[in-house]
């Protein structure tokens, strides 16, 4: 039984702490040595890898991966099909000073990550800025601006590569999927399937 007095539908490794007050989907698991913290919201059907901590106050969509040692501090708010890979990491405060700490909601900075994002491993997001939906992250880029919506970024800082599809392939150069055939077009976000 939860701490709510319902059964929990969610499975937990024996190593892994889960505060009273953390609200947890169906169907997620959490495995070795993680940390949830109260009032933090991880949806549905997530997987939570090794020595992952979600600080208080940080919303986790559906279906979203979070690989082994990943840090969700509070700012970090993810939509659903969210992959974060191996040690990468989010900041959440711009100017940090050991000296003059900055604690609390009003210092962390927001970072949304659209549906369908992917965060390659060792890539860092520099807080208060936007990743778009299935936007795509090369593993060890740093994100210091908004990412449009399937936009690729690579190197550090980080830059745009090209146009990544729903799927994940690489668009070609008319925005074709090599892989699927999606087709997409220009928007004021990025790009966007053709209806």
């Amino acid at each position: 039984m939860s701490s709510n007095g319902y059964e929990k539908k969610y499975f937990a490794h024996g190593t892994a702490v889960v505060d009273d007050g953390a609200e947890i989907g169906d169907g997620t698991k959490i495995w070795h040595f993680c940390h949830i913290s109260a009032g933090s919201k991880i949806g549905a059907g997530c997987t939570l890898g090794q020595n992952v901590f979600v600080a208080p106050n940080v919303c986790v969509g559906n279906r979203c991966k979070i690989q082994n040692n990943v840090s969700l501090y509070e700012g970090v708010i993810l939509g659903d099909y969210v992959f974060c890979g191996p040690s990468m990491v989010f900041t959440n405060v711009q100017r940090p000073r050991c000296r003059y700490p900055q604690r609390g909601s009003e210092f962390y900075a927001k970072t949304p990550v659209g549906d369908g994002a992917s965060i390659g491993a060792n890539a860092t997001v520099v807080c208060g800025h936007r990743i778009g939906r299935d936007a795509f992250i090369a593993a060890g880029s740093v994100v210091t601006k908004d990412v449009p919506d399937h936009a690729i970024m690579m190197g550090c800082p980080a830059r745009q590569a090209g146009w990544a599809c729903t799927c994940g392939e690489k668009l070609d150069g008319g925005l074709v999927c090599p892989k699927c055939g999606r087709r997409y077009e220009k928007c004021a976000e990025g790009i966007r399937e053709k209806g």
